[in-house]
């Protein structure tokens, strides 16, 4: 498996500066992230590693506006986040972020052309036409042109998969997020989740994967190793 090409990277679109998160945990106080810098440039395919436990979830959730950091800075597009109002974070999060889950995360009683409509239901009827085509655009990307009526449970754990991807795509986000995207799926289909980011990649989208797998990270570009709530490579 070829290392992924490096590409011109755009203007910076994520400065995280000294970011801690703490949790409470009884009596013990659990230091998930613990001064943790990082700068990422638009177009970049970034992996990051660790052990269980070493904050890589943690600083995905900060990235994601899933969670606020204790303390520190966090930039995203040259906006400081610390400033967002509740509504801002929720569009950020609707708008700015694409999230893949390493469980789908579909609602099952919904087609899949639905599911992928889903982070638009609150667009205004005006555009439904024009987000309807994009939904039908980036299914037949993905591969499941064919698939539009069939609920989640009619198709593999590979094809939920690319549901998920043209769902974190259909806002057209500034980062996507990969929280272990191919977890729960056999080798053949971790190679074409794989390509598919790849081919994103190509076409310029920032993103951001978490994972265990270390020949995963060969299709990125850069990888960071976590290790107790620090970046450490």
């Amino acid at each position: 498996m070829a290392k992924v090409n490096n590409h011109e990277h755009g203007k910076e679109l994520i400065r995280l500066k000294d970011i801690t998160k703490f949790y409470r945990q009884g009596e013990t106080t659990i230091h998930a992230l613990d001064g943790v810098d990082l700068s990422i440039r638009e177009g970049e395919f970034i992996s990051v590693m660790g052990p269980s436990g070493c904050g890589k979830s943690t600083l995905m959730h900060v990235l994601g506006f899933l969670a606020r950091p204790t303390s520190g800075s966090y930039h995203f597009e040259g906006r400081d986040s610390s400033k967002f109002t509740d509504d801002e974070l929720a569009e950020m999060r609707n708008q700015g972020i694409g999230f893949i889950f390493q469980s789908f995360n579909l609602l099952p009683r919904t087609s899949v052309l639905d599911n992928v409509l889903l982070p638009t239901t609150y667009r205004p009827k005006t555009i439904k036409n024009d987000v309807e085509k994009r939904a039908r655009k980036l299914l037949d990307l993905v591969g499941l042109s064919h698939r539009l009526e069939n609920h989640p449970n009619q198709l593999s754990g590979g094809e939920q998969q690319r549901v998920a991807i043209a769902r974190a795509l259909i806002n057209s986000p500034s980062l996507i997020l990969a929280d272990e995207p191919t977890g729960n799926l056999d080798s053949k289909a971790t190679e074409e989740i794989m390509s598919i980011l790849r081919a994103l990649h190509d076409e310029r989208n920032t993103i951001l994967m978490v994972t265990h797998e270390a020949y995963l990270s060969e299709f990125t570009e850069r990888v960071i190793h976590m290790k107790d709530g620090k970046i450490v490579s």
